[in-house]
């Protein structure tokens, strides 16, 4: 393979070489020059596995900047490193560890889905409370965002049918409180890791009703499945008539254009029945439980 950057054998323009330049041009990134009457060159500044020169520092904003110790002592009303990348990498990563260390002794789990906005009134709202109940009185825990509406409701009904009630809340702007029936509640900060928690201990998503973020935690779990990442687990929509103009977009534009596969539809799940709901994630739950279980080069 020819290196683009190998300076050329000869000269086109006649002109000999200057001998000084012989180290710098053929030992670009070595180290340091030996003494060979080179000029001194612009002191290197070394942070972390990044070595940046003078001109690097100014273009990129770092001349004289203070060292990392002195920025660590540094008092401020909010120091600049909580808003930098690193130190977000660092709140994410506590995030996963958290959940997975809240989560990770649950057990059989079902997450249940829906709209913040359902109110104690709204069918839908009795309709999350028996899906809830009837899962808890089968063994399992009911995961939800945590949030008011239909979120509430299955929690609700996780407690009254005897089961762990979980809430993976979001914090939001408008200060989103964990509901008064979830008896393991974790806080997240970052929507991905949050949905991160409902797919990897969920055994089936139920869907309610709902809007955008209902919608997302749809297509997340359709994506997830339908790619390979994940095991194809029981994705239940509740309520035919809400979810009968999706369904037909879905098969009357989508399909036809060719931006889905015919059996990308069987993916899904209707009912109106919370029974039903129940009698698919039991049978699911006896099937994966004959299987062989997964093992962790298989979790991807």
């Amino acid at each position: 393979m020819t290196d683009r950057r190998a300076p050329a054998r000869g000269r086109s323009d006649g002109k000999r070489r200057d001998p000084q330049r012989k180290q710098s041009d053929a030992g670009q990134g070595a180290g340091p020059a030996e003494a060979t009457g080179q000029p001194d060159q612009p002191p290197q500044r070394r942070s972390g596995r990044m070595t940046m020169g003078p001109r690097a520092a100014e273009q990129l904003g770092g001349k004289g900047r203070a060292t990392e110790d002195e920025k660590l002592f540094q008092r401020r009303n909010r120091p600049a490193f909580l808003d930098s990348d690193p130190w977000r990498a660092l709140r994410i990563l506590s995030e996963f560890v958290e959940g997975f260390d809240a989560l990770a002794a649950v057990g059989p789990a079902v997450t249940v889905f829906g709209s913040a906005r359902t109110k104690p009134a709204d069918p839908i709202y009795e309709t999350a409370r028996t899906i809830g109940r009837l899962l808890a009185r089968d063994g399992f825990a009911v995961i939800t965002g945590g949030g008011p509406g239909a979120m509430e409701a299955a929690n609700r009904g996780a407690q009254e049918g005897g089961g762990l009630s979980v809430g993976c809340n979001i914090e939001l702007p408008h200060e989103q409180a964990i509901n008064p029936y979830v008896d393991l509640g974790v806080e997240f900060r970052y929507f991905f890791a949050r949905k991160t928690m409902f797919v990897k201990y969920a055994d089936a998503f139920v869907i309610l009703p709902g809007g955008f973020g209902t919608l997302d935690e749809l297509f997340e779990a359709l994506t997830l499945i339908q790619t390979g990442k994940v095991r194809h687990f029981p994705v239940i929509l509740v309520g035919s008539r809400y979810w009968r103009g999706l369904l037909g977009w879905m098969r009357d534009v989508q399909l036809p254009a060719g931006a889905i596969a015919a059996e990308d539809l069987d993916l899904l799940k209707v009912t109106d029945d919370p029974e039903e709901v129940a009698a698919i994630i039991r049978e699911y739950a006896a099937l994966a439980a004959a299987d062989t279980p997964v093992s962790e080069d298989e979790i991807r």
